[in-house]
């Protein structure tokens, strides 16, 4: 374990050298697994630097310190790596680090995350609240490959409940499934809805485009921006679209980084249409290409929320989206701020391209611009400063 970017220093062996909070400040230590380019990763950043301004004594935890978005650490806040080959290798070192550190919240992330902080919570006797934060379903119907791993978060959920102090959901379904299907009191379950439009949106989304493709645009480019996994569908996208521009010329960019890319490359070759897609890769600011594209496509088989969504809608671009469990439904409230189809069905996804385009007039970008301002930072640092403070 080490100390990043923090005045915190060990004189020994964990946990000797922690030293100890002297003031009675509201204090989260925020759990994630690493800082590679997700939405989770994403979201618990902004979080961190929201609160710290809220005047909130936060630190982020992770389980390695790796990934893209290490330069978007906010300045200021320590960030402390585990440095462990696997989760349930963090459960001692959590535990050790509530005992010397002692925070009022300890705030876990998602599934093997949230089960090895109750665990070390079950061990530590800290005092600390720990609150469990769900980002995605976890009904096994939603998971494309689910192994056994998968399938006991629910039962270590119920199992450790009396070591939850809180759960959040970042949809109402994420939030009835902590209930219903992991068993959580609801008195212990909130839905918070993710931080997505902060104050710099405006000017990140104006940054110049620089892609060819949308800077000399001879026919219609849709965009997608997500990791290139199972859950994202990117499989579907690529079939629905080869229908598409069978009669309706059009390009796709892809943006994202994941295992699946070389799978994904050999089927847009196999349904011949590799010249008319980019596999853009990892980008820093995705919004100006939200912004220069004529819609925002999303082809997931389910979602927690749905980030890029509001995203797009914060640009003021047109939006086709499966309507997945759970977020998409809930953000484009059933139709009226973009267009839903039914998920993992080419044949029903194809027709949606030439939809949106001949629709768009439907969802004028000062109305998905207003929807999506209601999903800002200050709302959602707000409720989980909120929750915090009631929990303390």
């Amino acid at each position: 374990m080490q100390i990043i970017e923090s005045d915190l220093r060990f004189e020994t062996a964990l946990p000797q050298g922690l030293p100890r909070r002297a003031e009675k400040r509201l204090s989260a230590a925020i759990y994630i697994h690493d800082l590679s380019p997700g939405g989770v990763e994403r979201q618990n950043l902004v979080l961190a630097r929201e609160l710290r301004e809220r005047d909130v004594d936060v630190s982020l935890v992770l389980h390695q310190m790796r990934g893209e978005l290490i330069p978007l650490l906010p300045p200021g806040v320590p960030v402390v790596s585990l440095d462990s080959q696997r989760t349930l290798q963090d459960v001692l070192l959590i535990r050790r680090y509530l005992r010397a550190e002692r925070p009022s919240v300890f705030m876990a992330n998602v599934d093997h995350n949230n089960v090895a902080a109750s665990l070390a919570n079950a061990l530590a006797g800290s005092g600390t609240k720990l609150v469990i934060c769900q980002h995605n379903p976890l009904s096994t119907g939603y998971h494309a490959t689910v192994n056994w791993k998968h399938r006991v978060v629910p039962w270590c959920y119920g199992a450790l409940s009396g070591y939850i102090d809180h759960a959040v959901g970042v949809s109402g379904g994420i939030s009835d499934e902590l209930i219903h299907h992991a068993g959580l009191p609801a008195d212990k379950v909130s839905t918070i809805f993710n931080a997505v439009i902060g104050d710099d949106f405006e000017a990140r989304a104006a940054e110049p485009v620089t892609h060819p493709w949308l800077v000399n645009k001879d026919r219609p480019v849709f965009v997608t921006v997500g990791r290139l996994v199972e859950m994202k569908d990117h499989r579907t996208l690529l079939r629905a679209f080869a229908l598409h521009v069978q009669d309706h010329p059009a390009r796709l960019i892809i943006l994202g980084t994941g295992p699946m890319l070389d799978e994904l490359r050999g089927i847009a070759a196999g349904l011949g249409i590799a010249d008319d897609v980019e596999f853009a890769g990892f980008v820093q600011n995705p919004l100006p290409y939200m912004r220069a594209a004529d819609a925002f496509v999303l082809s997931s088989r389910s979602e927690g929320f749905g980030n890029v969504l509001v995203e797009a809608m914060g640009c003021g671009t047109p939006i086709l989206s499966t309507d997945c469990p759970y977020g998409p439904g809930d953000i484009l409230a059933r139709g009226r701020y973009g267009l839903l189809v039914p998920a993992q069905d080419p044949e029903a996804l194809a027709p949606g391209f030439s939809r949106i385009l001949k629709e768009a007039h439907r969802w004028p970008a000062a109305l998905l611009r207003t929807r999506a301002h209601e999903f800002t930072y200050e709302a959602c640092a707000e409720a989980y400063w909120s929750l915090f403070r009631r929990l303390v």
